[in-house]
């Protein structure tokens, strides 16, 4: 699933071009004094860091892999991003939450839908993480949509508030806006830990994304929790919409879960793997179909699609029951099935009903329905040849009811029920996906029974189709790699020094970072770029020069940067900010990727006297760059000044460190100014 690139240095190298050493520029470096004093402080000091584990696969990079088998790929081979890594609040420092505003998009069909003894068994993860939020010290703002057409009983958000103080065990307040501003300035707010927003379904301009809409939804709020996983595939102003107002946005529990049932889908290392597909739509599903059929070992058709892949085998079905118009979406489907040998399986039987006869059911064969008698189930021959085909499977997914027209008949689904909670037990993987389904499988559970349930199935035909979800793509990114700091350096516990967009893209090798690594080796040295291309270069030189205190990851710093550096065993010393996107169309875009989550993981993970800086040649970047760590570092950063070294206006004549960026030397060519400043953290900021 992997995005990101991760290359380790000591691989043959990636670039196969020539590329020589960046080019030395005539003036004399001066000495880098204050990673020396940095460096010598740190022997009296006893400081720690906080390390986060890195959830996902967990995979090891070592020096023999190559990174690029980390990608997903789909059934035509093509790198797949439609599931990203995401940040989770599992994953979110707890201590950060103190005094924070956090606004939850929940679930209201698993939170509220249910009755009061469902609701620990299907949505405790959701539950979780509310309480998760309240005991970790922050306002929680809960919001969501819930219909009263279909259950009267949610007739107003008083009464979804009670129901949700029932499950929790905690009071839940109904406020009557949606606006959390609005609610700061109410008399009680202060004295309330969980409020409820108005039903956003009374409110077109959620189904809209509209942007003043989702600002008001969000006004006050510091953390966004999605754990509205069924609403993932729609662009609403509650799930995206306020991503763009709210410093960090992560998945809470119970998404985190969802997505990771998503990501088992596609996993193929428990086989045979066999899905059993219901519904109807053949055409509009096409797609996932394909995307099944290149992942299985058999499809089995139960629904309404079973019709149209009889028709297409040359089987002889009442016309009116074969969807118009996707006879060659279906026969591309079985043709690439039998090309990967994957077995189609149909039924051989039908329960059938007669509108003249309303008390009389008959069972007749696939190809022998007479005229007259409609298809409400499957017959027994099916269910013992789907029995008989699972019995032998390891992993299995549900998906889509075993349904014909408006049939109410369900004895077909619980007899496959029963036969899917009885492999649970035999030690194979079931995923059982859609309400129907999901409802079925859970009256015919025991204690025993193990199985994945994910009752929105438009989530996941989408995903399957190789579309992304916009609620999970609108989240924080996460690096989904662990690192193996051992075989990337040599001695992974010295002083490790960051650099943030490891120089311009337009002139880029990474001169700076190579420069500092091949004059200091008593320190590591890592470059975090978002340009792939980039990173491929300097990865490259620094094979060239047999450079063993050197790497560069590709990656978005704002997100990655927390659960990247805080696994490195030893101490965060130095992080430099140059030139952020030299983008001269549009000089705003330079601090697009400095966001507040990537200043506070930056000041807390420094030890204390480690140092930032910060250098652009537009003086409105840096200034505004130096305000924002001085504000979200709360007092733990100070300008670090030397005297004769500073401007009037308060900017470091020179650069400190000896080693120029190529960014850097462009600028001073061309014969304009560069605007740095330094950073200190506290020595008792800690």
């Amino acid at each position: 699933m992997g995005q990101l690139l991760l290359v380790n240095v000591l691989q043959e190298p990636l670039f196969c071009g020539k590329l020589n050493w960046p080019k030395v520029h005539k003036y004399r470096p001066r000495p880098c004094s204050f990673l020396e004093e940095c460096v010598q402080s740190q022997q009296s000091l006893k400081c720690h860091s906080v390390h986060y584990s890195i959830q996902g696969t967990g995979k090891v990079v070592n020096h023999v892999e190559d990174p690029l088998n980390h990608k997903a790929f789909d059934c035509n081979g093509e790198e797949s991003d439609t599931l990203p890594y995401v940040q989770t609040l599992r994953e979110f420092p707890k201590k950060d939450l103190v005094e924070k505003v956090v606004l939850v998009r929940f679930d209201s069909t698993i939170l509220v839908q249910k009755e009061a003894d469902q609701i620990a068994q299907s949505a405790s993860n959701a539950l979780f993480t509310i309480k998760y939020l309240h005991e970790g010290g922050a306002k929680v703002i809960l919001v969501s949509d819930w219909s009263v057409r279909n259950n009267p009983r949610l007739f107003d958000t008083e009464s979804i508030a009670d129901i949700l103080s029932s499950a929790l065990q905690l009071r839940v307040v109904p406020a009557r806006c949606v606006s959390p501003e609005r609610l700061a300035k109410t008399e009680n707010y202060e004295k309330t830990d969980i409020l409820l927003l108005d039903n956003l379904s009374e409110f077109k301009e959620e189904v809209a994304n509209c942007p003043k809409f989702a600002e008001a939804l969000s006004s006050g709020v510091d953390i966004f929790v999605n754990e509205s996983f069924s609403q993932s595939h729609k662009i609403l102003a509650s799930n995206v919409g306020v991503t763009r107002f709210c410093y960090a946005c992560v998945a809470g529990f119970q998404f985190e879960e969802s997505l990771n049932q998503l990501q088992n889908l596609k996993e193929t290392k428990r086989e045979p793997y066999v899905a059993i597909i219901g519904g109807g739509n053949i055409l509009d599903k096409a797609a996932a179909l394909h995307f099944l059929a290149s992942r299985c070992e058999g499809l089995v058709f139960v629904g309404m699609m079973c019709f149209q892949i009889m028709h297409v085998l040359g089987l002889a079905v009442p016309l009116n029951l074969v969807e118009r118009g996707a006879v060659k979406e279906a026969l591309d489907i079985v043709q690439f099935a039998e090309s990967r040998n994957v077995q189609i399986v149909y039924p051989k039987d039908f329960l059938c009903k007669n509108d003249q006869l309303p008390d009389q059911l008959e069972i007749f064969p696939s190809h022998g329905i007479l005229d007259g008698w409609i298809p409400v189930d499957v017959g027994p021959v099916t269910l013992d040849e789907i029995k008989s085909l699972l019995s032998k499977c390891k992993k299995t997914l549900w998906i889509g009811p075993v349904k014909f027209h408006k049939s109410s008949y369900i004895s077909g689904a619980s007899k496959l029920a029963q036969i899917l909670v009885q492999l649970s037990q035999n030690d194979c993987d079931v995923t059982v996906v859609g309400n129907i389904a999901c409802e079925a499988i859970m009256k015919e559970s025991s204690p025993v029974s193990v199985f994945n349930i994910i009752y929105n199935a438009s989530v996941v035909w989408e995903f399957l189709k190789g579309r992304k979800l916009p609620g999970a793509i609108a989240l924080d990114r996460a690096y989904p790699f662990y690192i193996d700091w051992n075989a990337v350096y040599v001695d992974p516990s010295k002083p490790l020094v960051v650099d943030i967009g490891s120089d311009s893209e337009w002139t880029g090798n990474g001169l700076f970072l190579l420069g500092m690594a091949k004059r200091r080796l008593d320190l590591n040295f890592l470059g975090l770029e978002i340009n792939k291309k980039l990173v491929r270069r300097c990865l490259d030189s620094l094979q060239r020069f047999g450079m063993k205190n050197g790497y560069f990851i590709a990656t978005n710093a704002t997100s990655a940067f927390r659960s990247i550096v805080s696994s490195y065993p030893g101490k965060l010393f130095l992080v430099s900010i140059q030139c952020p996107n030299p983008d001269f169309n549009n000089p705003d875009h330079r601090w697009r990727m400095l966001q507040r989550s990537l200043f506070e993981a930056v000041v807390e993970l420094l030890v204390p006297t480690g140092k930032v800086f910060l250098q652009s040649d537009i003086e409105a970047v840096s200034l505004r760059m130096k305000e924002e760590f001085l504000k979200y570092g709360k007092g733990r950063l100070i300008v670090h000044e030397e005297s004769n070294a500073i401007t009037s206006e308060g900017w470091l004549k020179e650069n400190p460190f000896g080693v120029r960026s190529d960014w850097e030397q462009h600028v001073l060519d061309r014969g304009d100014p560069l605007y740095r400043v330094m950073l200190s953290k506290s020595t008792n900021a800690e």
